[in-house]
């Protein structure tokens, strides 16, 4: 795209408001003929409407119409903001309904919600501290301790029992631990493990080997079969959230969107390959996770448009 090309914001908006009115729920066959028109303008049109159409399907709401309590009010008096609020509180009904994460909850022995942080005493003397928009279920027997952590984070303080071994079970992986602690993190791309203190094997179902790390070294894994190899982190560095921060260093935009939606209410969407690219670093307070968006708008070279309960951020 040259730079002649480029969508402007104001534009990019206006794009993004003639979507959510075709999704509202209030729209007329006038006002579909009025957005053919309106994109037929120019190249530039054509290209907001497109990016404003990919938003509305990537958070997963496309097809559905907003609806509720739109209907008692007059299209006449909806205003802009009051429509694209509309829109943004379907979009986030949707995703969440998308990601399964309402369901999970309620399959789920343990679960917490958006900004929720809760420590569990299981019953074999181990505990776990489960972050933020998170869920599990325990499954003991006389042979194994076992826990499938289904979403989000979990650091585990692992009990000792030579004879039960601790394993947990999330997102195609499984790890294995005696008297140890470490953390379970299933992020966007990835489970990355962390051990805060003795020693874990970490196999990948795909990958069909194990692997073991010691205290202060990470494993990554995926649900494709891959399995990196032991790396040397900061384990206290990289578990900041069980001390209310957020530490990133040279983090990916994706993997620090994920971060924070855990403690903010609305979703996050990213449009572009192009941000794929970007890292974010800094030390945040989980209280203030909107001060984590400011400093992408200002250090980052980005466009963040920020709806009702929805962020958008492109490329600049």
């Amino acid at each position: 795209m040259t730079s002649s090309e480029r969508i402007d914001e104001a534009l990019s908006d206006k794009a993004i408001e003639w979507v959510v009115l075709l999704h509202s729920g209030h729209e007329t066959p006038a006002d579909h003929e009025a957005f053919a028109r309106w994109r037929a303008i120019d190249r530039r049109h054509e290209m907001a409407a497109r990016e404003a159409e990919a938003i509305w399907q990537g958070i997963g709401a496309a097809g559905r119409t907003i609806r509720g309590d739109a209907r008692g009010k007059s299209r006449a008096r909806m205003t802009r903001r009051a429509m694209l609020g509309l829109g943004a509180v379907g979009l986030v009904g949707g995703g969440l309904l998308q990601s399964g994460l309402v369901r999970l909850t309620f399959l789920s022995d343990y679960a917490t919600g958006i900004g929720e942080w809760k420590t569990i005493a299981l019953s074999d003397g181990s505990t776990v501290q489960l972050n933020a928009r998170s869920a599990l279920s325990v499954g003991f027997d006389r042979t194994r301790r076992l826990v499938s952590l289904t979403e989000g984070q979990a650091t585990f303080s692992v009990a000792d029992d030579p004879a039960r071994p601790f394993l947990v079970s999330a997102a195609g992986g499984q790890t294995m631990a005696a008297g140890s602690q470490f953390d379970v993190d299933i992020r966007p791309d990835d489970v990355a493990v962390t051990i805060l203190h003795g020693d874990v094997s970490v196999s990948a179902e795909a990958a069909g080997r194990a692997v073991t790390a010691t205290t202060n070294q990470r494993i990554l894994y995926d649900g494709r079969g891959g399995l990196t190899k032991v790396a040397d982190v900061d384990a206290d560095t990289e578990t900041a959230w069980r001390r209310g921060k957020l530490v990133f260093n040279d983090r990916r935009l994706t993997d620090v969107v994920a971060e924070v939606e855990r403690y903010r209410y609305g979703r996050i969407v990213l449009v572009g390959a192009a941000l794929q690219r970007l890292s974010v670093s800094g030390v945040f307070d989980l209280t203030d996770p909107q001060s984590v968006l400011t400093t992408i708008r200002q250090t980052l070279p980005v466009r963040v448009t920020e709806l009702p309960l929805v962020t958008i951020i492109r490329s600049a």
